[in-house]
């Protein structure tokens, strides 16, 4: 069992240092410096977390927090904000004549290479074979290198939470869950930087690609946490507190993901499309669809708040209400500490039996039998 938890621990952040070397290569191949492999330096922080998760947790991860989702959001973000800052002059319709002809060509290249590989068998010609097949990809054009990165960094993310070995006290159960949630989550996002972006008046203002681009890296966020299915059980003084205490414990995990949804994902996503169709003048479609997506999405987060708060306040008001003298206070004696069993015994055996006087008379007035 050991054994395939440390497996699995680096077999996923290999794939999240491959992909983000994938990321590196293509931020050089579109600026055509050399410096910008500066940023796969980024991934010593991997290899750092790496060895601490291995030797502290023996691969496992932490109760709320996935510090290797969060080193991978490093490495990888800032080369595709790069990449869509750079995009932003650059339009696959004139490209495509270019495109067309280097494609057919590279492809008649990359078919010789292979009919020659078969015939010698050599290292020599399968380094000319990978040559050739990463120049077929850099004749892909720009736009779908930069869609294809974005797609396939939201799949890394739910497929590399998946193979990540489970910590804390995250169930299988809870880890489904959030992994149905990160595949929502993703595809709305996805929607939010293609739509956004793909409008030229937004790519002809610089200042409002980069807001764009703060509230998707702002998004991004939610995706190291497993705070929204993380369920907690209330103690008993945590009950006893009111009503504050118990909403907090009693409904954590529904709490994080409302505000998760309200002020990381749905609540800024409709922030900035109303901007865009108001200030900007920007409407189409799809983007006021999806502005209305988010605002019901938003408005029922806020019901299901106010739902939750008023089932707390009702269970609070059916529960019996204690005397404050009775509450906390030292235990008072009993009226009597005799037993009927033993009014009969002690009047037998002469026992004096206390009975109880009424107001105002004294307890000479009743003799003893």
């Amino acid at each position: 069992m050991e054994g395939l938890v440390l497996f699995n621990a680096l077999v996923t952040r290999l794939l999240f240092f491959l992909h983000s070397l994938v990321g590196v290569w293509r931020v050089a191949e579109v600026k055509k410096e050399p410096r910008y492999w500066l940023l796969a330096l980024l991934n010593l922080l991997l290899f750092l977390e790496t060895a601490l998760t291995l030797k502290f947790k023996r691969g496992r991860g932490y109760k709320w927090f996935s510090p290797a989702i969060f080193v991978y959001l490093i490495n990888i973000v800032p080369s595709l904000w790069i990449l869509e800052v750079q995009h932003g002059n650059q339009y696959c319709s004139s490209q495509s004549e270019g495109m067309s002809q280097n494609t057919s060509s590279s492809k008649e290249d990359f078919n010789q290479t292979l009919m020659s590989s078969e015939q010698t068998r050599g290292g020599d010609n399968l380094i000319e074979t990978a040559k050739v097949f990463v120049n077929n990809l850099s004749t892909v054009c720009e736009k779908n290198w930069t869609l294809g990165l974005h797609q396939t960094f939201l799949l890394m993310l739910i497929i590399g939470r998946w193979l990540l070995p489970i910590g804390g006290t995250i169930t299988r159960d809870q880890l489904s869950e959030l992994l149905l949630m990160f595949v929502g989550t993703a595809a709305d996002i996805l929607e939010f930087t293609s739509e956004t972006l793909a409008e030229n008046s937004v790519r002809n203002n610089p200042s409002l690609v980069y807001a764009i681009l703060c509230i998707w890296t702002w998004s991004m966020l939610q995706f190291p946490l497993d705070l929204a299915v993380q369920h907690f059980v209330c103690p008993m003084p945590v009950t006893a507190r009111g009503f504050p205490r118990l909403f907090f414990c009693q409904y954590s995990a529904d709490l994080w993901n409302i505000g998760i949804s309200v002020f990381i994902q749905d609540g800024p996503f409709l922030l900035v499309r109303l901007v865009l169709m108001t200030y900007f003048k920007v409407i189409n479609q799809m983007l006021v669809f999806f502005a209305v997506k988010n605002f019901l999405v938003v408005i029922l987060h806020l019901y299901r708040l106010v739902v939750l708060a008023l089932g707390v306040r009702a269970s609070l008001r059916r529960q019996p209400q204690v005397p404050k003298g009775e509450r906390g206070g030292p235990a008072e004696p009993a009226e009597s500490e005799v037993s009927p069993g033993d009014w009969e015994s002690g009047s037998k055996e002469g026992l004096a039996i206390p009975l109880r006087t009424s107001p105002g008379t004294s307890d000479d007035s009743h003799p003893t039998p």
